[in-house]
């Protein structure tokens, strides 16, 4: 029986721990300094908010673990050695290893203010771990106003967690738009409009430059690259995640920004894999990033690599990109690729829809060639069907097609406005040459039954 060590609970580490038990009996280790059992990270937000308690993150009851023979350990590894194939924790106890599996997870970049304390300052800090979100409960208590740096998914998480608290935030965003190095600029315009609409008092073009002390080692103000001086007993640092390979130094396991593995998601290193958002693949697979922190490719990296170590070598295929956040109340989906700028080549086109009064759009990108197939989509406040469109994309549905069908891919519930008409007016109008029927506005149950 192989020894298989996992240091890690996250999505990545708890995934590979549940797939190589269905199949082996092989002693299984996951060692975690954060917490004892797996919760969901994505759900941090509302446990501040007050709409979840951390018991309800948990995907698994507490003696689920025993039961499949998964022995957690809540503690931290203070050394890797890869030669003699054994850890050591901070509390001096050593666990051997056949196999070790590294899920290291992330860790939030610092702001880096040169020759200031800066997130040393109480009151200044990062959003990631379960620690970083009981700090940031103790440090906001009773404050009044609060500042938030960077200009990605984290920040404006942060900014709506601060202001269901009644805290007046100010959002300072480096770019001229809100997240406009992702979104087009017509999308970064609606959310950056909307984050307004919600009271956040959002400064574009606009960095931290000093973080100023009240005297007591607590913030009390920020002053921006702008010179503004802005009041704030709080300050969310979202300025992005790196993978967490500190732990690393000095075994021998290349590395660059993140864990450097191949196709099978092996190191350099024989019976070292790694898996999750520490990964930085030496060959990404087509169309993907080297180094990509996404939740559901966590839990892909798992299943893959249970299969290598249970004897069937598989490389990572995390198939179409897909993602989905929530800015304050729009729900936001994307699929392919979608990029902020076209090229200028006329390679790729794009159709853009948005709701003249609501907070609601859909871009559809293809090819500009004569299949005009299509290669993403991103939608916001209209829920599409996922598996549709990652058919669609990974066949290179030609445009016509796709517009042609758009209604089957609505997922919202039965009484919400469908506006399946309207988009494709709007792409006959930019395309008359691929001109398709428009359909007929959908009815809901209600209508249906009296007509």
């Amino acid at each position: 029986m192989r020894s298989i060590v996992i240091i890690g609970n996250g999505i990545s580490g708890i995934t590979a721990a549940r797939e190589i038990r269905k199949h082996s009996a092989d002693s299984i280790t996951v060692i975690s300094s954060e917490t004892e059992h797996f919760f969901s990270r994505t759900a941090l937000m509302y446990i501040y908010m007050g709409h979840m308690q951390y018991q309800h993150t948990k995907p698994y009851e507490d003696w689920f673990w025993a039961k499949n023979r998964i022995d957690l350990v809540h503690a931290r590894v203070d050394r890797i050695d890869t030669g003699g194939r054994h850890l050591t924790l901070t509390d001096g106890r050593r666990i051997r290893y056949d196999v070790l599996v590294l899920a290291l997870g992330s860790t939030p970049n610092e702001i880096g203010l040169p020759g200031h304390a800066g997130q040393q300052l109480t009151g200044v800090q990062g959003l990631y771990s379960l620690q970083d979100l009981e700090q940031m409960d103790t440090d906001t208590k009773g404050i009044r106003q609060a500042v938030v740096a960077g200009g990605g998914l984290i920040g404006i998480e942060m900014a709506e967690m601060l202001l269901s608290r009644g805290i007046q935030v100010t959002f300072l965003v480096r770019e001229s738009s809100f997240w406009n190095h992702t979104l087009p600029e017509a999308e970064s315009a609606m959310i950056s409009q909307h984050i307004r609409d919600h009271t956040i008092d959002l400064r574009l073009s606009t960095e931290l430059a000093e973080l100023i002390d009240d005297g007591t080692g607590r913030i009390s103000s920020v002053r921006t690259t702008r010179g503004d001086l802005i009041p704030a007993q709080f300050a969310g640092i979202a300025i992005g995640v790196r993978p967490q390979i500190s732990l690393l130094r000095g075994t021998g396991i290349d590395t660059d920004r993140g864990i450097l593995v191949n196709a099978f998601l092996e190191t350099n290193v024989p019976d070292v894999y790694a898996i999750g958002d520490c990964v930085q693949h030496r060959t990404p697979p087509t169309g993907r990033k080297a180094v990509e922190q996404i939740w559901y490719t966590g839990r892909i990296m798992g299943e893959t690599v249970a299969k290598t170590i249970l004897g069937k070598r598989t490389a990572y295929q995390p198939g179409v990109f897909f993602n989905s956040a929530k800015f304050f109340d729009i729900e936001y989906q994307t699929y392919g690729l979608v990029p902020a700028r076209l090229p200028a080549d006329g390679s790729l086109q794009s159709l853009y829809w948005q709701h003249p009064e609501q907070a609601k759009a859909l871009r559809i990108v293809f090819t500009g060639d004569d299949r005009r197939a299509v290669t993403g989509m991103h939608t916001f406040g209209i829920r599409q069907r996922q598996g549709i469109w990652e058919q669609w994309i990974q066949t290179g549905a030609p445009v016509q097609q796709v517009m042609a069908h758009i209604a089957d891919t609505n997922f919202d519930p039965e009484f919400v406005q469908r506006h399946e008409p309207a988009i494709v007016s709007r792409f006959n109008e930019m395309f008359p040459e691929m001109a398709v029927s428009v359909p007929a506005a959908p009815k809901n149950w209600l209508s249906r039954l009296f007509s």
